[in-house]
């Protein structure tokens, strides 16, 4: 791993090297504009790289990051990027990615005070205790915390289809399809939750926008 600023910089050379015999032509590409078919809203923890778990492309994925994968609705850097996604790049998917091990689940599920992130674990606060009847049934912490992180997946990718100009994209057709995955920190492995959602009539009826 590198340790100086200087390294980046010189693995941003063997890079460009790589890109070159691997992938010609990407540069031009890349010039020309992007047109990814994903957004991936994921952890902005260091060992989940979207592109280099995919083993994608630059230019394959938009991607916004934050602590624990949140979706707030009163986050304007995030719903900036989702507005951009479904109603300018036209992405066709849109991957709410949490991972074990996170951080963010843990601090959320103590009592510490972290200073001004307590401001931001205040949410994911709010969505333990929505659950909280069948968290704390799990007796094993270990286990409740994989839950709380798959749950917190689930509850972010109805977040966004709550969300206006999503479902006024699902009228015009059936994208974007909005799913939930985790990454498994310690083997590398995407798990898929199987909680796709495209269309407005999946959401609690006071959700849905005429």
């Amino acid at each position: 791993m590198p340790n100086t600023f200087q390294e980046l910089l010189n693995g941003n050379e063997i890079w460009i090297q790589n890109i070159k015999e691997s992938a010609p032509g990407l540069f031009d590409d890349m010039s020309e504009g992007q047109h990814p078919q994903f957004l991936w809203v994921g952890c902005a923890d260091s060992r989940v790289p979207a592109e280099e778990i995919t083993n994608s492309l630059p230019g394959s994925i938009f991607v916004q990051r934050n602590i624990a994968n949140m979706v707030v609705h009163t986050d304007y850097n995030l719903l900036s990027v989702v507005n951009y996604a479904v109603t300018q790049l036209e992405v066709k998917h849109i991957i709410i990615c949490g991972h074990y091990g996170c951080g963010g689940i843990k601090a959320a599920m103590s009592n510490a005070s972290y200073g001004l992130l307590d401001n931001w674990l205040v949410h994911l606060k709010d969505v333990y205790h929505k659950y909280r009847s069948e968290l704390d049934e799990i007796a094993d912490p270990i286990e409740r915390e994989k839950h709380f992180i798959e749950t917190n997946v689930k509850e972010q990718v109805r977040n966004v289809a709550k969300l206006a100009f999503v479902q006024q994209s699902w009228k015009k057709n059936e994208f974007p399809y909005i799913h939930g995955w985790v990454f498994n920190i310690e083997n590398g492995k995407l798990i898929n939750l199987n909680t796709s959602i495209n269309n407005a009539d999946q959401l609690e009826e006071l959700y849905r926008y005429q």
